[in-house]
């Protein structure tokens, strides 16, 4: 059995993040068992680094958050299980038998650290080719990276929303109430609204690998990822980004890429395509993990 440690910070997304990468091991390797561990205070961190006292002793060590990093150190020291980080870590990088940074993050070249398209999730693309003709749409909200206008959103969906297809919508906790209810008076055609207060676990992960294509507000930059992972052509709602920082980096390179189409491109020739080739950065990242830390 293949013992995997996740050290959690107890953030949602930085847990998906390291689920991501733990689970499409899972799928790789045979008996592999998953254990998410808390992490531990700086004291208990310092105390586990310098002295051990660890009775387990797990395969692989996999964390994402900067509060994890201390922990992730003092557990491979302890354990002597390989560490793998999934981020451009507040620690030096050479502590690391492994870094999964994403590209916008630019941590330069070493030996140890492997870039990649953004954060890793848990999203996995469709088992059969779809033929549905279904469509998502993902609205975010208002936050520091990019300016929010919902008349601007709305007029951006009333372009790509038409008749030929079933739609379906869901927001976030960001999404102001006051873009509801001018969507509602859009009256766009074939379009289903599930606010997020209405979606349960898994609601996401259920829908988006059986839509063909998915409309994604800028702002939401994980959940263009999760819609890639899916194997949907991505289309991105276009916001004014407040200022070039690593969120709106990665954002651009997905464009520069022809990996997501901005509604801007997408206004000339109304085709949304389709990377070239299928992007699944988490079962990637478990090969290279496979190859070399559990071979």
């Amino acid at each position: 059995m293949t013992q995997i440690w996740i050290i959690s910070d107890g953030k949602p997304g930085h847990l998906n993040q390291s689920l991501g990468l733990a689970e499409a091991l899972q799928r790789l390797l045979p008996d592999v068992h998953i254990e998410t561990k808390p992490a531990l205070s700086r004291l208990a961190a310092l105390k586990t680094l310098c002295f051990g006292g660890v009775d387990q002793k797990p395969d692989l060590l996999i964390s994402a958050g900067h509060r994890t990093h201390l922990s992730l150190l003092a557990y491979k020291r302890a354990t002597g299980a390989p560490a793998v980080v999934m981020m451009k870590p507040s620690l030096p990088m050479g502590w690391f038998d492994l870094c999964l940074i994403p590209k916008h993050d630019e941590p330069g070249a070493r030996s140890n650290v492997v870039l990649t398209d953004g954060a890793l999730n848990r999203m996995l693309p469709p088992e059969e080719q779809r033929g549905s003709g279904k469509s998502m749409i993902l609205i975010g909200g208002p936050s520091k990276h990019f300016g929010w206008d919902d008349q601007a959103v709305i007029e951006q969906l009333k372009a790509v929303v038409d008749g030929s297809r079933p739609w379906l919508l869901t927001t976030s906790r960001r999404t102001p109430e006051s873009f509801l209810m001018l969507l509602e008076q859009a009256e766009l055609p074939d379009l289903k609204i599930v606010p997020f207060e209405k979606t349960g676990p898994g609601w996401l992960g259920e829908h988006l690998p059986q839509a063909e294509q998915c409309w994604v507000s800028g702002d939401s930059v994980s959940m263009v990822f999760e819609s890639l992972t899916a194997g949907c052509a991505v289309g991105i709602l276009e916001l004014s980004a407040q200022a070039s920082n690593r969120i709106t980096r990665g954002l651009q390179l997905l464009i520069d890429d022809h990996k997501v189409t901005p509604f801007s491109r997408w206004q000339g020739n109304r085709v949304l395509a389709l990377p070239k080739n299928p992007f699944n950065e988490a079962a990637r990242c478990a090969e290279l993990v496979r190859e070399r830390l559990l071979s």
